[in-house]
Protein backbone atom coordinates (compact mmCIF):
# COMPACT_ATOMS: atom_id res chain seq x y z
CA UNK A 1 0.00 0.00 0.00
CA UNK A 2 1.14 3.49 -0.75
CA UNK A 3 -0.28 5.60 2.03
CA UNK A 4 2.16 7.59 4.12
CA UNK A 5 0.94 6.92 7.66
CA UNK A 6 2.18 4.54 10.23
CA UNK A 7 3.13 4.03 13.82
CA UNK A 8 6.78 4.25 14.70
CA UNK A 9 7.95 3.95 18.26
CA UNK A 10 10.90 5.97 19.48
CA UNK A 11 12.14 3.80 22.31
CA UNK A 12 14.27 6.13 24.38
CA UNK A 13 13.51 4.95 27.86
CA UNK A 14 15.21 5.21 31.19
CA UNK A 15 15.62 2.14 33.35
CA UNK A 16 12.47 1.13 35.20
CA UNK A 17 10.55 3.92 33.52
CA UNK A 18 6.81 3.33 33.13
CA UNK A 19 5.45 2.66 29.63
CA UNK A 20 3.73 5.57 27.92
CA UNK A 21 2.76 6.72 24.47
CA UNK A 22 3.31 10.26 23.29
CA UNK A 23 0.69 10.94 20.69
CA UNK A 24 -0.07 13.77 18.34
CA UNK A 25 -3.08 12.53 16.46
CA UNK A 26 -4.37 14.17 13.32
CA UNK A 27 -8.05 14.69 12.72
CA UNK A 28 -9.64 11.55 11.36
CA UNK A 29 -13.10 10.90 10.02
CA UNK A 30 -13.94 8.88 13.13
CA UNK A 31 -16.10 5.89 12.39
CA UNK A 32 -16.48 6.77 8.72
CA UNK A 33 -17.38 3.73 6.67
CA UNK A 34 -15.44 3.15 3.47
CA UNK A 35 -18.66 1.78 2.01
CA UNK A 36 -20.13 5.27 1.97
CA UNK A 37 -17.64 6.29 -0.71
CA UNK A 38 -18.96 3.91 -3.37
CA UNK A 39 -20.55 6.68 -5.43
CA UNK A 40 -17.50 8.92 -5.28
CA UNK A 41 -14.61 9.09 -7.76
CA UNK A 42 -11.87 6.61 -7.01
CA UNK A 43 -8.50 7.77 -5.76
CA UNK A 44 -6.95 6.85 -9.10
CA UNK A 45 -9.53 8.97 -10.89
CA UNK A 46 -8.90 11.91 -8.58
CA UNK A 47 -5.16 11.53 -9.05
CA UNK A 48 -5.59 11.51 -12.84
CA UNK A 49 -7.90 14.53 -12.65
CA UNK A 50 -5.36 16.43 -10.57
CA UNK A 51 -2.56 15.45 -12.97
CA UNK A 52 -4.61 16.52 -15.99
CA UNK A 53 -5.61 19.77 -14.29
CA UNK A 54 -1.97 20.52 -13.52
CA UNK A 55 -1.01 19.93 -17.14
CA UNK A 56 -3.85 22.14 -18.34
CA UNK A 57 -2.80 24.85 -15.90
CA UNK A 58 0.84 24.64 -17.01
CA UNK A 59 -0.29 24.95 -20.64
CA UNK A 60 -2.49 27.92 -19.73
CA UNK A 61 0.44 29.63 -17.96
CA UNK A 62 2.55 29.18 -21.09
CA UNK A 63 -0.29 30.42 -23.32
CA UNK A 64 -0.81 33.48 -21.11
CA UNK A 65 2.88 34.36 -21.25
CA UNK A 66 2.91 33.95 -25.02
CA UNK A 67 -0.33 35.94 -25.28
CA UNK A 68 1.21 38.75 -23.26
CA UNK A 69 4.14 38.90 -25.66
CA UNK A 70 1.84 38.82 -28.67
CA UNK A 71 -0.46 41.61 -27.48
CA UNK A 72 2.53 43.77 -26.63
CA UNK A 73 4.03 43.20 -30.08
CA UNK A 74 0.67 43.79 -31.78
CA UNK A 75 0.06 47.10 -29.99
CA UNK A 76 3.59 48.27 -30.72
CA UNK A 77 3.13 47.39 -34.40
CA UNK A 78 -0.21 49.20 -34.57
CA UNK A 79 1.44 52.29 -33.14
CA UNK A 80 4.06 52.27 -35.88
CA UNK A 81 3.58 54.77 -38.73
CA UNK A 82 4.49 52.03 -41.20
CA UNK A 83 1.57 49.79 -40.19
CA UNK A 84 -1.14 49.92 -42.90
CA UNK A 85 -3.90 50.84 -40.46
CA UNK A 86 -1.82 53.53 -38.78
CA UNK A 87 -0.65 54.82 -42.18
CA UNK A 88 -4.29 54.97 -43.30
CA UNK A 89 -5.15 57.04 -40.21
CA UNK A 90 -2.29 59.42 -40.92
CA UNK A 91 -3.32 59.81 -44.57
CA UNK A 92 -7.01 60.27 -43.71
CA UNK A 93 -6.20 62.85 -41.04
CA UNK A 94 -4.05 64.74 -43.55
CA UNK A 95 -6.82 64.66 -46.15
CA UNK A 96 -9.36 65.85 -43.59
CA UNK A 97 -7.13 68.76 -42.59
CA UNK A 98 -6.63 69.70 -46.26
CA UNK A 99 -10.40 69.52 -46.84
CA UNK A 100 -10.96 71.73 -43.83
CA UNK A 101 -8.44 74.25 -45.23
CA UNK A 102 -10.16 74.22 -48.61
CA UNK A 103 -13.52 74.82 -46.92
CA UNK A 104 -12.10 77.79 -44.98
CA UNK A 105 -10.83 79.33 -48.25
CA UNK A 106 -14.18 78.71 -49.89
CA UNK A 107 -15.95 80.41 -46.99
CA UNK A 108 -13.61 83.39 -47.31
CA UNK A 109 -14.24 83.52 -51.06
CA UNK A 110 -18.01 83.65 -50.43
CA UNK A 111 -17.55 86.43 -47.90
CA UNK A 112 -15.39 88.40 -50.33
CA UNK A 113 -17.92 87.83 -53.13
CA UNK A 114 -20.74 89.13 -50.95
CA UNK A 115 -18.73 92.23 -50.10
CA UNK A 116 -17.98 92.81 -53.79
CA UNK A 117 -21.69 92.49 -54.63
CA UNK A 118 -22.59 95.11 -52.07
CA UNK A 119 -19.95 97.44 -53.48
CA UNK A 120 -20.84 96.88 -57.13
CA UNK A 121 -22.35 99.77 -59.16
CA UNK A 122 -24.40 99.57 -62.24
CA UNK A 123 -26.26 96.66 -63.60
CA UNK A 124 -23.24 95.17 -65.29
CA UNK A 125 -21.05 95.39 -62.23
CA UNK A 126 -23.75 93.91 -60.00
CA UNK A 127 -24.38 91.11 -62.48
CA UNK A 128 -20.70 90.22 -62.55
CA UNK A 129 -20.47 90.35 -58.75
CA UNK A 130 -23.53 88.11 -58.40
CA UNK A 131 -22.04 85.61 -60.81
CA UNK A 132 -18.81 85.58 -58.78
CA UNK A 133 -20.80 85.02 -55.55
CA UNK A 134 -22.75 82.17 -57.09
CA UNK A 135 -19.50 80.50 -58.16
CA UNK A 136 -17.95 80.99 -54.70
CA UNK A 137 -21.02 79.50 -53.00
CA UNK A 138 -20.92 76.53 -55.36
CA UNK A 139 -17.26 76.00 -54.54
CA UNK A 140 -18.06 76.24 -50.81
CA UNK A 141 -20.78 73.62 -51.13
CA UNK A 142 -18.32 71.30 -52.85
CA UNK A 143 -15.71 72.02 -50.14
CA UNK A 144 -18.22 71.23 -47.36
CA UNK A 145 -19.09 67.92 -49.00
CA UNK A 146 -15.42 67.10 -49.48
CA UNK A 147 -14.68 67.90 -45.85
CA UNK A 148 -17.55 65.72 -44.66
CA UNK A 149 -16.25 62.83 -46.73
CA UNK A 150 -12.69 63.38 -45.50
CA UNK A 151 -13.84 63.54 -41.87
CA UNK A 152 -15.83 60.32 -42.33
CA UNK A 153 -12.83 58.61 -43.89
CA UNK A 154 -10.65 59.77 -40.98
CA UNK A 155 -13.16 58.43 -38.46
CA UNK A 156 -13.33 55.15 -40.33
CA UNK A 157 -9.54 54.85 -40.33
CA UNK A 158 -9.42 55.63 -36.62
CA UNK A 159 -12.12 53.02 -35.93
CA UNK A 160 -10.25 50.38 -37.90
CA UNK A 161 -7.10 51.05 -35.90
CA UNK A 162 -8.98 51.02 -32.58
CA UNK A 163 -10.75 47.79 -33.54
CA UNK A 164 -7.40 46.16 -34.25
CA UNK A 165 -6.11 47.27 -30.86
CA UNK A 166 -9.24 45.96 -29.11
CA UNK A 167 -8.99 42.64 -30.97
CA UNK A 168 -5.40 42.21 -29.82
CA UNK A 169 -6.32 42.96 -26.19
CA UNK A 170 -9.36 40.68 -26.35
CA UNK A 171 -7.22 37.81 -27.61
CA UNK A 172 -4.93 38.28 -24.63
CA UNK A 173 -7.94 38.58 -22.30
CA UNK A 174 -9.11 35.16 -23.47
CA UNK A 175 -5.76 33.63 -22.52
CA UNK A 176 -6.01 35.37 -19.12
CA UNK A 177 -9.51 34.02 -18.64
CA UNK A 178 -8.40 30.54 -19.68
CA UNK A 179 -5.57 30.76 -17.15
CA UNK A 180 -7.98 31.71 -14.35
CA UNK A 181 -10.32 28.88 -15.32
CA UNK A 182 -7.40 26.43 -15.38
CA UNK A 183 -6.24 27.69 -11.98
CA UNK A 184 -9.72 27.24 -10.52
CA UNK A 185 -9.98 23.73 -11.96
CA UNK A 186 -6.53 22.84 -10.66
CA UNK A 187 -7.31 24.11 -7.16
CA UNK A 188 -10.55 22.14 -7.10
CA UNK A 189 -8.81 18.96 -8.30
CA UNK A 190 -5.99 19.42 -5.78
CA UNK A 191 -8.49 19.98 -2.99
CA UNK A 192 -10.43 16.84 -3.91
CA UNK A 193 -7.22 14.79 -4.06
CA UNK A 194 -6.01 16.18 -0.74
CA UNK A 195 -9.33 15.26 0.85
CA UNK A 196 -9.02 11.72 -0.49
CA UNK A 197 -5.50 11.48 0.92
CA UNK A 198 -6.69 12.32 4.42
CA UNK A 199 -6.55 9.31 6.71
CA UNK A 200 -9.98 7.84 7.35
CA UNK A 201 -10.96 5.95 10.49
CA UNK A 202 -12.61 2.62 9.80
CA UNK A 203 -13.82 1.02 13.00
CA UNK A 204 -14.78 -2.17 11.18
CA UNK A 205 -11.13 -3.04 10.47
CA UNK A 206 -10.09 -4.78 13.69
CA UNK A 207 -6.81 -6.34 14.82
CA UNK A 208 -6.95 -8.59 17.87
CA UNK A 209 -4.54 -10.88 19.69
CA UNK A 210 -5.99 -14.37 20.02
CA UNK A 211 -4.33 -16.70 22.53
CA UNK A 212 -1.96 -14.17 24.13
CA UNK A 213 -1.41 -15.00 27.83
CA UNK A 214 -1.53 -12.32 30.49
CA UNK A 215 1.65 -13.78 32.06
CA UNK A 216 4.67 -15.27 30.30
CA UNK A 217 7.44 -16.95 32.27
CA UNK A 218 11.12 -16.40 31.49
CA UNK A 219 12.56 -19.12 29.27
CA UNK A 220 9.21 -19.96 27.72
CA UNK A 221 7.68 -19.55 24.28
CA UNK A 222 4.01 -18.89 23.61
CA UNK A 223 2.12 -19.10 20.34
CA UNK A 224 -0.82 -16.87 19.48
CA UNK A 225 -2.32 -15.22 16.43
CA UNK A 226 -3.03 -11.72 15.20
CA UNK A 227 -6.54 -11.82 13.80
CA UNK A 228 -7.29 -9.09 11.26
CA UNK A 229 -11.00 -8.84 10.47
CA UNK A 230 -12.47 -6.80 7.62
CA UNK A 231 -15.84 -5.84 9.03
CA UNK A 232 -16.20 -3.02 6.53
CA UNK A 233 -18.28 -2.83 3.39
CA UNK A 234 -15.36 -2.63 0.97
CA UNK A 235 -12.49 -4.76 -0.24
CA UNK A 236 -9.25 -3.57 1.38
CA UNK A 237 -5.53 -3.98 1.01
CA UNK A 238 -4.25 -4.31 4.58
CA UNK A 239 -0.93 -3.98 6.37
CA UNK A 240 -1.25 -5.18 9.97
CA UNK A 241 0.87 -3.11 12.33
CA UNK A 242 2.45 -4.45 15.51
CA UNK A 243 4.64 -3.16 18.32
CA UNK A 244 5.96 -5.06 21.34
CA UNK A 245 7.91 -3.53 24.20
CA UNK A 246 9.15 -4.34 27.66
CA UNK A 247 9.05 -1.56 30.25
CA UNK A 248 12.42 -0.23 31.27
CA UNK A 249 14.30 -1.42 28.19
CA UNK A 250 16.17 1.24 26.25
CA UNK A 251 15.93 1.43 22.50
CA UNK A 252 19.47 0.21 21.87
CA UNK A 253 19.50 -2.53 24.49
CA UNK A 254 18.91 -6.16 23.59
CA UNK A 255 15.38 -7.04 24.59
CA UNK A 256 14.50 -10.06 26.72
CA UNK A 257 11.47 -10.40 24.48
CA UNK A 258 11.63 -11.87 20.98
CA UNK A 259 8.53 -11.83 18.80
CA UNK A 260 8.29 -13.59 15.42
CA UNK A 261 5.60 -13.97 12.78
CA UNK A 262 5.12 -16.68 10.18
CA UNK A 263 4.85 -15.95 6.50
CA UNK A 264 3.76 -19.54 5.86
CA UNK A 265 7.26 -20.70 5.04
CA UNK A 266 9.52 -19.47 7.81
CA UNK A 267 9.55 -17.16 10.82
CA UNK A 268 10.36 -13.46 10.58
CA UNK A 269 11.52 -11.48 13.60
CA UNK A 270 9.53 -8.42 14.60
CA UNK A 271 11.72 -5.35 15.04
CA UNK A 272 11.63 -4.53 18.73
CA UNK A 273 12.88 -0.97 18.22
CA UNK A 274 9.78 0.35 16.55
CA UNK A 275 6.40 -0.50 15.15
CA UNK A 276 6.37 -2.64 12.03
CA UNK A 277 3.98 -3.60 9.27
CA UNK A 278 3.85 -7.35 8.79
CA UNK A 279 1.94 -9.88 6.73
CA UNK A 280 0.69 -7.67 3.90
CA UNK A 281 -2.80 -8.74 2.82
CA UNK A 282 -3.27 -7.69 -0.77
CA UNK A 283 -6.98 -8.46 -1.03
CA UNK A 284 -9.35 -8.73 1.92
CA UNK A 285 -13.04 -8.77 1.03
CA UNK A 286 -15.81 -7.61 3.34
CA UNK A 287 -16.47 -10.16 6.08
CA UNK A 288 -13.13 -11.94 5.64
CA UNK A 289 -10.45 -12.32 8.25
CA UNK A 290 -6.82 -13.38 8.22
CA UNK A 291 -4.92 -14.97 11.10
CA UNK A 292 -1.20 -14.27 11.31
CA UNK A 293 0.76 -16.76 13.38
CA UNK A 294 2.93 -15.13 16.06
CA UNK A 295 5.18 -16.51 18.73
CA UNK A 296 6.81 -14.79 21.66
CA UNK A 297 9.92 -16.05 23.40
CA UNK A 298 11.10 -14.66 26.75
CA UNK A 299 14.79 -14.86 27.61
CA UNK A 300 15.52 -17.21 30.52
CA UNK A 301 17.27 -14.39 32.38
CA UNK A 302 14.21 -12.14 32.31
CA UNK A 303 12.90 -10.84 35.61
CA UNK A 304 9.57 -9.33 36.57
CA UNK A 305 8.62 -6.72 33.98
CA UNK A 306 5.62 -5.24 32.26
CA UNK A 307 5.11 -5.91 28.56
CA UNK A 308 3.07 -4.05 26.02
CA UNK A 309 1.63 -5.02 22.63
CA UNK A 310 -0.01 -2.56 20.23
CA UNK A 311 -1.97 -3.98 17.30
CA UNK A 312 -3.69 -2.10 14.50
CA UNK A 313 -4.66 -2.39 10.86
CA UNK A 314 -3.52 0.08 8.21
CA UNK A 315 -5.28 -0.25 4.89
CA UNK A 316 -6.18 1.29 1.58
CA UNK A 317 -8.90 0.84 -1.00
CA UNK A 318 -9.85 2.30 -4.34
CA UNK A 319 -11.07 5.50 -2.68
CA UNK A 320 -8.67 6.09 0.20
CA UNK A 321 -4.91 5.46 0.27
CA UNK A 322 -4.95 5.74 4.07
CA UNK A 323 -7.53 3.85 6.14
CA UNK A 324 -6.88 3.33 9.84
CA UNK A 325 -8.46 0.63 11.92
CA UNK A 326 -8.71 1.08 15.70
CA UNK A 327 -5.63 0.34 17.77
CA UNK A 328 -5.75 -2.31 20.49
CA UNK A 329 -3.37 -2.39 23.41
CA UNK A 330 -2.53 -5.56 25.33
CA UNK A 331 -0.61 -5.53 28.63
CA UNK A 332 1.07 -8.65 29.93
CA UNK A 333 3.56 -9.60 32.64
CA UNK A 334 6.97 -11.19 32.27
CA UNK A 335 7.64 -13.40 35.28
CA UNK A 336 10.90 -15.05 36.44
CA UNK A 337 11.94 -18.51 35.32
CA UNK A 338 10.20 -21.31 37.18
CA UNK A 339 6.87 -19.53 37.37
CA UNK A 340 3.90 -20.61 35.32
CA UNK A 341 2.83 -18.94 32.10
CA UNK A 342 -0.73 -17.68 32.32
CA UNK A 343 -3.63 -19.35 30.57
CA UNK A 344 -3.78 -18.94 26.80
CA UNK A 345 -5.97 -16.04 25.77
CA UNK A 346 -5.97 -14.48 29.23
CA UNK A 347 -4.66 -11.11 28.00
CA UNK A 348 -7.41 -8.67 27.09
CA UNK A 349 -7.29 -5.26 25.38
CA UNK A 350 -7.05 -2.48 27.95
CA UNK A 351 -9.82 0.06 28.21
CA UNK A 352 -8.85 2.98 25.96
CA UNK A 353 -8.58 6.49 27.28
CA UNK A 354 -8.77 9.54 24.93
CA UNK A 355 -5.20 8.90 23.73
CA UNK A 356 -5.27 5.12 23.43
CA UNK A 357 -7.08 4.77 20.14
CA UNK A 358 -5.55 7.66 18.23
CA UNK A 359 -2.85 7.50 15.62
CA UNK A 360 -0.04 10.02 16.00
CA UNK A 361 0.45 12.73 13.40
CA UNK A 362 1.65 11.55 10.04
CA UNK A 363 2.65 13.39 6.84
CA UNK A 364 0.13 13.53 4.02
CA UNK A 365 0.68 11.28 1.02
CA UNK A 366 3.06 12.80 -1.49
CA UNK A 367 2.64 10.69 -4.59
CA UNK A 368 2.29 7.07 -5.55
CA UNK A 369 5.73 6.63 -7.03
CA UNK A 370 7.78 5.67 -4.02
CA UNK A 371 8.29 5.67 -0.27
CA UNK A 372 7.83 8.67 1.90
CA UNK A 373 10.93 10.65 2.67
CA UNK A 374 9.55 11.59 6.06
CA UNK A 375 9.36 9.72 9.32
CA UNK A 376 11.50 7.05 10.86
CA UNK A 377 13.03 3.91 9.47
CA UNK A 378 11.18 2.32 6.57
CA UNK A 379 10.10 -1.30 6.86
CA UNK A 380 9.43 -3.60 3.94
CA UNK A 381 8.41 -7.12 4.77
CA UNK A 382 9.11 -9.70 2.11
CA UNK A 383 7.35 -12.97 1.67
CA UNK A 384 4.06 -14.22 0.34
CA UNK A 385 0.95 -12.16 -0.14
CA UNK A 386 -1.81 -13.12 2.24
CA UNK A 387 -5.30 -13.84 1.05
CA UNK A 388 -8.22 -13.14 3.36
CA UNK A 389 -10.45 -15.99 4.48
CA UNK A 390 -14.14 -16.17 5.17
CA UNK A 391 -15.61 -15.83 8.63
CA UNK A 392 -14.78 -19.50 9.27
CA UNK A 393 -11.47 -19.39 7.42
CA UNK A 394 -8.23 -21.06 8.44
CA UNK A 395 -4.77 -19.63 8.93
CA UNK A 396 -3.64 -17.89 5.76
CA UNK A 397 -0.17 -17.79 4.36
CA UNK A 398 0.87 -14.30 5.20
CA UNK A 399 3.55 -11.86 4.22
CA UNK A 400 4.11 -8.71 2.22
CA UNK A 401 4.24 -8.64 -1.53
CA UNK A 402 7.72 -8.00 -2.85
CA UNK A 403 6.16 -5.21 -4.90
CA UNK A 404 4.96 -3.41 -1.80
CA UNK A 405 6.32 0.10 -1.55
CA UNK A 406 8.36 0.53 1.65
CA UNK A 407 6.23 2.09 4.33
CA UNK A 408 7.73 5.00 6.23
CA UNK A 409 7.24 4.51 9.94
CA UNK A 410 6.81 7.94 11.44
CA UNK A 411 7.12 8.63 15.11
CA UNK A 412 3.84 7.53 16.65
CA UNK A 413 4.74 6.84 20.19
CA UNK A 414 7.67 6.98 22.48
CA UNK A 415 8.32 4.74 25.43
CA UNK A 416 9.92 7.43 27.57
CA UNK A 417 8.83 8.72 30.89
CA UNK A 418 11.65 9.45 33.31
CA UNK A 419 11.31 11.32 36.58
CA UNK A 420 9.70 14.69 36.05
CA UNK A 421 9.05 14.14 32.32
CA UNK A 422 6.08 16.19 31.16
CA UNK A 423 4.51 14.24 28.33
CA UNK A 424 1.03 13.20 27.36
CA UNK A 425 0.90 9.56 28.38
CA UNK A 426 -1.41 6.74 27.62
CA UNK A 427 -1.39 4.34 30.51
CA UNK A 428 -2.55 0.78 30.61
CA UNK A 429 -6.10 0.06 31.68
CA UNK A 430 -5.60 -3.04 33.81
CA UNK A 431 -5.53 -3.90 37.49
CA UNK A 432 -1.73 -3.89 37.71
CA UNK A 433 0.55 -0.84 37.37
CA UNK A 434 2.90 -0.41 34.43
Amino acid sequence: MKFRRSLAVAATVTAAAPIALITAAPAFADGTSAGLTQNLPTYAELLKAATDAQRAYDAAVTAEAEGQKEVKAALEALDSDTHPLKAAVIAADKAAKEAAGTKLKAEQAVADAKAALEAAEGDTGKAEAQAALDAAESDLAEAVTAQQKADAAARQADTALDDARVAAVRAYSRTKQALEQARTAKEAADKALAAAKECVRENGLTSLAVGLPAKVAAGSTVDFVLRVDNGTERTLSVDPLVFFHVAGESRDAKSVLKVEWSNGTDWQTVDGKGSQHIAHIDVMKPGEHTDVKLRMTVDSAAEDADGLALLAGDASDAYHPCILGPMNRYDFKLTPAGTETGPTGDAEPGRPDPHDDQRPGAPEPQDDSGPSAQGGASQQVTGKTATGTGAQGTLAETGASSATVPLALTSAAAVVLGAGATVAARRRRSTSDV
